[in-house]
């Protein structure tokens, strides 16, 4: 008899193990992707043969494995005939091309200017392309439109819903 006790004692304590304690929960973390360094107020040189083909300046980058990331990026590509500054909130640079967010400022040495909130520029083909709104202007003219594509080698712009004000000047004779 004291043996059926003994289970039945035993059977109960596994019941209330079973039905009164919970699991214990084992929680995951995901580990997000580690820099391998920061810098902060820094200036990148590129140099080739020729001189200097790409300056960058930032208050802060991130270099990871595939790619450097910048706050208040200013970005110099000297590489092609006319040398193209950008300048952006902040921007990524991966594989020779440059995502770039938040009030962009592209300036090209002959004067042709545009700005827009998001655009990407790379560096082997020198196109750069913005998606969404823009305006493009070379002096006095003034180009607005959606979707600009500009070729920097070619000098060609491809855009949508353009709306331009040009000032022509009458040859004198």
């Amino acid at each position: 008899m004291n043996i059926n006790y003994f289970f039945i004692f035993f059977s109960l304590c596994l019941l209330m193990i079973l039905f009164l304690f919970k699991p214990m929960e084992i929680k995951q973390h995901v580990f997000k992707e580690v820099p391998l360094f920061t810098i902060s107020n820094f200036t990148m040189h590129e140099l080739d043969q020729k001189g200097l083909v790409t300056l960058m300046n930032g208050s802060k980058a991130a270099r990871f494995t595939d790619r450097y990331t910048v706050e208040e990026m200013d970005y110099t590509d000297n590489s092609k005939e006319y040398m193209a500054n950008m300048k952006a909130n902040s921007g990524v640079y991966k594989n020779e091309v440059v995502h770039l967010n938040g009030e962009i400022l592209y300036v090209r040495e002959d004067g042709l200017t545009f700005e827009t909130q998001k655009a990407v520029y790379n560096k082997k083909t020198a196109i750069a392309t913005a998606d969404g709104d823009f305006v493009l202007y070379r002096g006095a003219n003034r180009v607005t439109g959606e979707k600009l594509k500009y070729n920097n080698s070619l000098e060609k712009i491809e855009s949508k819903n353009v709306n331009a004000i040009y000032k022509f000047e009458e040859s004198k004779r």
